[in-house]
């Protein structure tokens, strides 16, 4: 959970708004002459911080299990609603069980609730593996499901009877890659992990990484130099991408190039039909933001169409975790701050402090929900 101080006064963050806003034209003059008449009313094109809770939101990356009764009413009382993405991994409940309460959820919710499904890559090297996981596929969509994970197993887990890595080009996988473009089904990939994954501890740039991979050493390849590259993964996954033009994809955490905003830019350069969700990387935007704030803003300004807003949160099947839905709520407000305003910031994840990036109301509304909204369609009519 990250912790972060604001800045107290309103002329600060705005000279810093001013400082950071060369892309946006009469900024700083509006900024000059907020500081000298107090009273003046903030630029109509930016919201505050006490916006939040009035703007509607869409938070299009969480993990949701059980009934979540306090995590949706935190949600609609901070004006969010959610995707709730299923995924194959083992420290969640099985896939079916995750699809069962995702189906409860949205009928629950009308409106609120979105979900993507997933398949297992259990019996993967069996012949018929897939057709049954498009019968499934099919089955989920039937249910409500607006997209499909493919989830980092496929890359950093999973290997064929030669010890072989399965990478995401796997040709088992063609068909159902195929049948979602052909479709217009959005795939929503994780492959790879962020560069920090393949950093000795003390190269980290961001303390949840450290924290993460310590926890999670089967997936830290700085230990397991036998494993592939995530330049390797990445390479796959792109291949996979070229041979699918069409394929409508949401390419999770930044696209697992979070250490650098040129490299995602590239990555949506070369892929018209992707997209990406800054879900649990935001941090590596703080990071840059730190030392180089005028280029964060002006990657998030020039690609505002194709960037969602996920927070990678995971809540259940416990309906009775207060202090769960709490860190959320705070997550999501600190986000808001550091997206929306201009105010003087602190991570508990790094030491520089940083200020907020002041985007334009447009912008965060596409962050925000527009965008979500335009690549699942009808998904929380």
């Amino acid at each position: 959970m990250r912790t972060r101080s604001a800045c107290a006064a309103r002329c600060v963050a705005l000279l810093a708004a001013a400082a950071i806003d060369g892309c946006v034209p009469g900024t700083a003059v509006a900024a000059s002459a907020a500081v000298a008449t107090p009273d003046a009313q903030p630029p109509t094109r930016y919201y505050l911080l006490g916006d939040f809770a009035r703007v509607e939101k869409i938070d299009a990356h969480v993990h949701v299990y059980g009934v979540a009764n306090h995590l949706m009413a935190q949600a609609i009382a901070d004006r969010f609603r959610i995707l709730d993405i299923n995924v194959d991994d083992a420290d969640y409940p099985p896939i079916l069980e995750q699809r069962r309460d995702a189906v409860a959820l949205r009928a629950r919710y009308p409106g609120r609730v979105a979900f993507v499904t997933t398949f297992s890559v259990e019996d993967f090297f069996s012949p018929g593996w897939s057709a049954a996981v498009l019968r499934d596929i099919d089955a989920a969509i039937a249910q409500g499901a607006v997209g499909v994970k493919i989830w980092k197993n496929i890359g950093m887990a999973l290997r064929d009877a030669d010890g072989r890595y399965v990478m995401p080009d796997d040709g088992r996988l063609e068909p159902i890659i195929a049948h979602l473009e052909a479709h217009r089904i959005v795939l929503l990939g994780h492959q790879a992990e962020p560069l920090n994954c393949w950093l000795p501890p003390e190269k980290m740039t961001v303390r949840s990484d450290r924290e993460y991979f310590s926890e999670h050493p089967q997936y830290y390849m700085y230990q397991h130099p036998e494993m592939p590259t995530q330049e390797t993964i990445l390479a796959a996954r792109d291949r996979m991408l070229r041979a699918h033009p069409a394929l409508r994809f949401d390419a999770v955490h930044l696209a697992s190039l979070e250490w650098n905003v040129d490299r995602v830019a590239d990555f949506l350069d070369r892929f018209p039909e992707a997209r990406v969700d800054v879900a649990a990387r935001l941090v590596h935007l703080e990071y840059q933001a730190a030392s180089e704030p005028q280029k964060v803003r002006r990657f998030l300004i020039r690609y505002q169409d194709r960037i969602l807003y996920g927070s990678d949160a995971a809540y259940g099947p416990d309906d009775s975790d207060v202090a769960a839905v709490a860190s959320l709520h705070r997550d999501w407000l600190e986000d808001w701050r550091f997206l929306a305003t201009a105010e003087l910031m602190h991570s508990a994840d790094f030491a520089p402090a940083f200020h907020g990036l002041h985007l334009p109301r447009e912008v965060i509304d596409r962050i925000y929900r527009r965008n979500a909204q335009a690549l699942f369609p009808n998904a929380w009519d």
